[in-house]
Parts: structure tokens; C-alpha cells; sequence
């Protein structure tokens, strides 16, 4: 069974409402997104809303593969083709036919391959390693890469006429910092997961504090990191070893959530994409326009604390209760409060169903 699509924010609603609207036309689609970001998932939706989801869903890694293996592997093989090839075996282009065929990592493809791939896709037409016949295969094909493919055309490394062959319908998948209200409900969706898998381990879902770590924790291994997580927290139930086996830093991302600078010795800070987050985190709880001296009056850390544990359980609470209909007492189970409890915290943060 494949993975579904988890996930309540704007950018993770908008691929939803896309997949709907693509999944019958089988114009060629290009996934785009850091490594872990669910570039797979996205794949799998969208062959699971389509037509062609009671017909093979093939997927082949382009950077898995050395050249010559991976020209075997798409488009098969006659016996004697080469060395090694004591009988005859079809290609995934022709065990995909009628169905979906994932190219994952297409950005890895060698160049002396993408030409042939060009053809594939404008005619339809393949011919296998060692044979004079030519195959027509009618084929979705979806690509993914966490490659800039923009940069592999400026340097030779892509061909430009293959992207835009691929490139009809684009998605992109951002990275799972800057996505965080997706993280509290991918946490329930692997404890539920890893707990019918592992049932006989005792791992526990996260109080406030733990889910406001997790939550401002960057994840540059994104949802597979995450994910992982989750798996081994149901083995050791500890959330405090798995905070002491996350990485502090990270070559892409650290110096962007602390907002150092270069100068300071560090060379990890060349992207300026999350320069301001501490300053936009702080912003939350703090009125940064105030002069320095009231500015430090109202930095507590304790206060601060309090505020951020509020906001994400506020969040928690309203998605558990939206999810569940509002049903209160189903909800508290859920939550592993009591009903007097949840009631309490929903009158406190004021989160209340909505008006009909």
C-alpha cells in the first residue's frame, strides 16, 4: 500500500488539488524537491487518481545505475545482447505499459542517454538493446529530481529540449521547515504506522514541549528524516536520545536558522534563503519594534517558552478536533488528556468549531 500525502498546509493543499486535476491527462510531470521531501509520494497519487492505477506503477532510479546498465534496465534486451546476456528480459518501458513509469533522480541521467529518452517520449517508440525491432509503448511518464535542472542546462549537463519535454506539469515540493504545521499530523500518521509494525514496543507520542522541539527542529533530511525518527523513538522510547542524536548543523541549512554570519569563521553560511528566520521566529512573540530597553523587558525565555508550547498546542488541538468532527470526547482520547482538560485548553486558547 502506497503512502498517502500528509499533510494541512497551503503548499501541501495546493498539490493535492493539482494532482486531482492532472491525474487523467497523463501530460508528463516533473516533481521537483529536496532529497526526502516525498517526491515518491506525489508519484504514487498521482498514479493512484488516475486511470492507470489498476496497471503497473514502475519506477527506475536514474543515479542508482551505472550508464550502460540503466540503457538495459529502461529498454530491455535481446539474449546476446552483450556480456551477461544469457536471455531475453523486456525494459520497464514495456512493463510500464499502460501504466505509470517513474523516473526518479532524473537529473542524474547521463547526457548520452537523454537523447534516446527525447525520442521515447515523442514518438513512443523504443527499440531494446541488441534487436532491429521497434516497441510502442503508450506510457505516464512522471520524473523527480532534487537537482536545479535550470542550472544543469546553463552548464551542458541537461539537455533543454528533455526538460521541456518533461517540464509540461511541474510540482514542487518544499522542504518540511518551511512547511512545519505539516509536522504534528506526519507524527501521528507514523506512530500509527510503526505501531501496528512494532506493536510490542512501548514508544510514546510527544508532550508540548517535545512537539515544539520537533517542530522548530530544521529536519534537512525533511519527511524521511522525520520519519526515521519516529521509527526509532518507538524502539528506544526516548525522545531525549533522539534529540541528542539529531545533527545540530547542517551544511545547508544551520547557519540559515541561527542568521550568523560568514565573517564570524564559519563557512557554512553562503544561502541567504533563511537569513531572518530567527528574527521571524522571535517576531512571533516579541514586539521587535519597541526600543532596546523595553525589548529586553519583555525577552524572557521562560515567558517565550510558554508562548511557543501554547501555539502548538493550539494548532494540535484545532487539527485533532477539525479531523475528528469536533467530537470532543473522541478527540481527548487522542490527545491523552482528559474531556475537562480539552475543554479547559479549548476555551483558553479559544479554539472553538466553526459557524454553520
Amino acid at each position: 500500500m502506497s503512502t498517502p500525502l500528509i499533510g494541512v498546509s497551503k503548499s501541501i493543499l495546493k498539490i493535492k488539488e493539482l494532482i486531482k486535476h492532472v491525474a487523467n491527462t497523463c501530460l508528463n510531470v516533473l516533481i521537483t524537491g529536496e532529497t526526502g521531501v516525498g517526491k515518491e509520494v506525489v508519484a504514487q497519487s498521482l498514479y493512484s487518481e488516475s486511470a492507470r492505477s489498476s496497471k503497473n506503477f514502475v519506477k527506475i532510479n536514474c543515479a542508482a545505475l551505472p550508464e550502460t546498465l540503466l540503457e538495459s534496465e529502461l529498454y530491455g534486451y535481446e539474449k546476446g545482447a552483450f556480456t551477461g546476456a544469457h536471455k531475453k528480459r523486456p525494459g520497464k518501458f514495456l512493463t510500464a505499459d499502460k501504466g505509470v513509469l517513474f523516473l526518479d533522480e532524473i537529473g542524474d541521467m547521463p547526457l548520452a542517454l537523454q537523447s534516446k529518452m527525447l525520442h521515447v517520449l515523442q514518438s513512443g517508440e523504443f527499440s531494446p538493446l541488441g534487436s532491429d525491432q521497434e516497441f510502442k509503448t503508450d506510457v505516464w511518464v512522471i520524473a523527480a529530481t532534487n537537482h536545479n535542472l535550470e542550472e544543469s542546462m546553463a552548464k551542458k549537463t541537461f539537455r533543454e529540449d528533455l526538460f521541456y519535454r518533461l517540464n509540461i506539469i511541474k510540482i514542487e515540493i518544499p522542504p518540511l521547515r518551511k512547511r512545519k504545521e505539516d509536522i504534528p499530523p506526519l507524527i501521528e500518521y507514523y506512530f500509527r504506522l510503526y505501531k501496528s509494525e512494532y506493536p510490542d514496543n512501548q514508544g510514546s507520542r510527544p508532550d508540548s514541549d517535545v512537539l515544539a522541539k520537533l517542530c522548530n527542529y530544521p529536519w534537512p533530511g525533511n519527511v524521511r528524516q522525520l520519519q526515521n525518527c519516529i521509527k526509532k523513538q518507538m524502539i528506544l522510547n526516548s525522545w531525549e536520545k533522539i534529540f541528542e542524536e539529531l545533527p545540530k548543523e547542517h551544511p545547508k541549512i544551520a547557519s540559515h536558522l541561527l542568521n550568523e554570519n560568514p565573517q564570524n569563521g564559519s563557512s557554512y553560511y553562503t544561502n541567504n534563503d533563511f537569513s531572518n528566520a530567527r528574527t521571524r521566529i522571535i517576531s512571533e512573540f516579541v514586539d521587535l519594534s519597541t526600543s532596546s530597553d523595553k525589548l529586553f523587558e519583555d525577552i524572557s525565555l521562560k515567558k517565550i517558552k510558554k508562548l511557543a508550547s501554547d501555539k502548538v498546542e493550539k494548532e494540535v488541538i484545532a487539527f485533532v478536533l477539525e479531523k475528528v468532527g469536533w467530537n470532543r470526547s473522541r478527540a481527548s482520547k487522542i490527545l491523552k488528556i482528559s474531556y475537562k482538560t480539552l475543554l479547559y485548553k479549548m476555551n483558553e486558547f479559544e479554539v472553538h468549531p466553526p459557524v454553520k
